[in-house]
C-alpha cells in the first residue's frame, strides 16, 4: 500500500499553488512538442549569458560522436585579465526529462557559481529523444567533455579541474558522463554535482508511487521522459548504466560527488540509494535530503528559505571542492 507523501515545505507548498497553472506534474509524450514551444524557450533567448558582463559568451560548433553530427557548446568565461593559474571549468548538461531544454537552460545558476569561484563555464547541447534516443544524449555529452578536456588551454582553463555538473535528466547525464569517462579510460573530473538527478528507468520507488499525480514532475512524466529514451526497453533487463545510472553494477572509481534532491519528489529514493551504493563502494559523496522540498524546487521558488540553502550548499561543495 503506498502511503501519502510527506508535506511540501509551507513556502513552497505556496508557490506550488500559485503556479498550479503552469507547474504540471504530469507529462506525456503527446504534451512534449507543445511544451518545447512553450514561454520557456522565450525566456531562455532573452537570457543574459554574459551575467551583466561578467562573462563573455560564445557559441561553438565543436565534433560530435563518431559518426553523428556536429554538438554546439555554451562557452562562459570570465571577462578580464586572465590569472596566473588557469581557472577550472564547470562543464554543465541540462536538464529537461531527457525531452526538453537546451544548453542555456539552467546556466544561469551556473554562471552564479562561476562568478563566485572565477571559473570557465562550457554547457552542452545534447539530442533530444524521442527522436534521438540512448545513446544519442550521452554520447553527445560525452563528446563535449572530451572536447573541453582537449581544449582547455585555449579557454585559459585547468583540465584537471573539471567539474560535471547537472540537474535533473542533466543530473542522471552527469552521473552516466562519470561512469562513461571511468570506464572508457577518459579525463576525470574533480568532481560531480547532480542535483535531483534522474537515475533509475525502472520508476518503480516507493517515493515514485508517493508522489503520483502531485509536485513538478511525477511518476506519469517519468516514464514519459524513460520510454522516449528508452522505448520498449525501459524496465526491462537490458539497459545500460550509461542511459540509466542506477543500474551500473559498480560504482567504485567515481569521482567525489554531491547529490541533492527533496523529499517530497519523484526521485528521492533513487538518490538516496545512489549515494548510499557510493559510499558501499569505497567512494566519496556528500547527500542533502531538503524536506519538503519538490522536484526542482530551487528554480521554481529561488527565494525560498529551502532554495536558498540548497544554492548555498552547492556553493560550498564547490569551493571546498575546488580549495583541495
Amino acid at each position: 500500500m503506498t502511503s501519502q507523501p510527506p508535506p511540501f515545505d509551507r513556502e513552497l507548498a505556496a508557490v506550488l499553488e500559485l503556479m498550479k497553472d503552469v507547474i504540471q506534474p504530469g507529462l506525456s509524450l503527446e504534451d512534449v512538442e507543445a511544451a518545447r514551444r512553450g514561454p520557456g524557450l522565450e525566456l531562455l533567448s532573452q537570457l543574459d549569458l554574459t551575467a551583466g558582463g561578467a562573462f563573455e559568451a560564445e557559441d561553438r560548433t565543436v565534433a560530435g560522436p563518431e559518426g553523428a553530427p556536429d554538438i554546439s557548446l555554451l562557452i562562459c568565461r570570465p571577462a578580464g585579465p586572465a590569472p596566473e593559474r588557469p581557472r577550472p571549468v564547470v562543464y554543465h548538461v541540462h536538464g529537461g526529462g531527457m525531452v526538453l531544454g537546451d544548453r542555456r537552460a539552467g546556466v544561469d545558476v551556473i554562471l552564479g557559481w562561476a562568478r563566485e569561484l572565477d571559473m570557465v563555464v562550457v554547457s552542452v547541447e545534447y539530442r533530444l529523444a524521442p527522436e534521438h534516443p540512448h545513446p544519442a544524449p550521452a554520447e553527445d555529452v560525452y563528446a563535449g567533455l572530451l572536447w573541453t578536456a582537449r581544449n582547455a588551454e585555449e579557454l585559459g582553463a585547468d583540465p584537471d579541474r573539471i567539474v560535471i555538473a547537472g540537474a535533473s535528466a542533466g543530473g542522471g547525464l552527469t552521473a552516466a558522463l562519470a561512469l562513461m569517462l571511468r570506464d572508457r579510460g577518459g579525463p576525470r573530473p574533480v568532481g560531480q554535482l547532480l542535483m535531483y538527478p534522474m537515475l533509475d528507468d525502472r520508476n518503480d520507488t516507493p517515493s515514485s508511487h508517493q508522489m503520483a499525480g502531485v509536485g513538478a514532475w511525477d511518476r506519469t512524466a517519468n516514464e514519459t521522459g524513460w520510454t522516449a529514451l528508452l522505448g520498449e526497453r525501459r524496465g526491462g533487463p537490458d539497459v545500460s548504466p550509461y542511459a540509466a545510472p542506477a543500474r551500473a553494477e559498480d560504482l567504485s572509481g567515481l569521482p567525489p560527488a554531491y547529490l541533492d534532491v527533496g523529499s517530497a519528489e519523484t526521485f528521492r529514493d533513487e538518490v538516496v540509494t545512489y549515494a548510499s551504493r557510493i559510499w558501499q563502494a569505497g567512494g566519496v559523496a556528500e547527500l542533502h535530503v531538503w524536506p519538503g522540498g519538490f522536484h526542482g524546487f530551487d528554480g521554481f521558488a529561488p527565494q525560498a528559505a529551502l532554495s536558498r540553502s540548497a544554492r548555498a550548499a552547492h556553493l560550498d561543495w564547490l569551493r571546498r571542492l575546488l580549495a583541495e
